[in-house]
């Protein structure tokens, strides 16, 4: 009887790129320097928490990742056929603008920055439609809607402006438009600041349900641990503009190793 040979040949292993690559950012503010040699990537599904105190440059690095700011050198590459080996802060204003509309989506601390106030919900997120092209009314009407559903907004509020809502719904609004082309990156910025805490649940929750349906890859800025623990894959740690520490999320608030971070975490407990 003739004995099986046995392949010792590991399985093959899907490898998975980066979404998102940032080599060398800085940016500096006259003579502040706001954020100095960071480095992060970002793979698709995946949450990536950063956080620190009032300064520390998390909120630069989300300006730059959404092409709002021009660094003083730094390499941005996003992980897209149309964009394969382009630097993005080497892009125009309007190819930059393009980018920013099909790629990028973003919510605002505050969602007057993000938003019309005076708008319709369904007309903010409207908006983001027209710009990439879409015209037609009933189509528009449709999309904004399922964009609102998808991000739990109630649709009986769908053409009230965002002055009249709450800021619990208001970031719903925000989130609902910035997802509605179904970008690849999404970018947080605090979203759930100066809720209360059973709508910050609420937000959270939206979060996770869109995170899950859409795959897609988010950056998450917040000084709120709870959230960073609720949300994030993996944290880094920003102080004075440099990145004192990262790796996975449990790992970093359960054992933190810098002593910044140790009394981040501290000041928490």
């Amino acid at each position: 009887m003739s004995a099986e040979v046995l392949s010792l040949e590991p399985p093959c292993l899907v490898r998975v790129s980066p979404l998102l690559t940032v080599k060398d950012l800085n940016k500096s503010y006259g003579k502040v320097r706001a954020v100095s040699s960071v480095n992060l990537h970002l793979y698709p599904g995946e949450v990536l928490g950063i956080v620190g105190e009032s300064g520390s440059g998390k909120s630069t690095v989300l300006r730059l990742l959404n092409l709002e700011e021009q660094p003083d050198s730094g390499r941005y590459e996003l992980d897209i056929p149309t964009l394969e080996g382009q630097n993005l802060f080497d892009l125009g204003r309007f190819e930059r603008r393009e980018v920013r509309t099909r790629h990028i989506g973003i919510v605002y601390q505050n969602p007057h920055q993000g938003l019309r106030m005076r708008l319709s919900s369904s007309g903010n997120v409207a908006e983001r439609l027209i710009l990439a092209g879409e015209r037609n009314f009933a189509g528009l009407r449709q999309a904004a809607r399922g964009s609102l559903s998808a991000s739990e907004f109630p649709l009986s509020r769908l053409d009230d402006p965002p002055l009249q809502l709450s800021g619990g719904m208001q970031q719903r609004v925000q989130l609902a438009k910035a997802v509605a082309l179904e970008p690849e990156v999404l970018l947080l910025d605090e979203p759930t600041t100066g809720l209360d805490v059973s709508v910050q649940a609420l937000v959270l929750d939206t979060l996770l349900h869109l995170r899950s349906s859409l795959k897609v890859g988010i950056v998450l800025v917040s000084h709120d641990l709870g959230v960073i623990r609720t949300l994030a894959d993996r944290v880094m740690v920003m102080r004075g503009g440099v990145v004192v520490e990262g790796g996975l999320t449990d790992q970093v608030l359960e054992d933190p190793q810098h002593a910044y971070t140790q009394q981040l975490v501290h000041a928490k407990l």
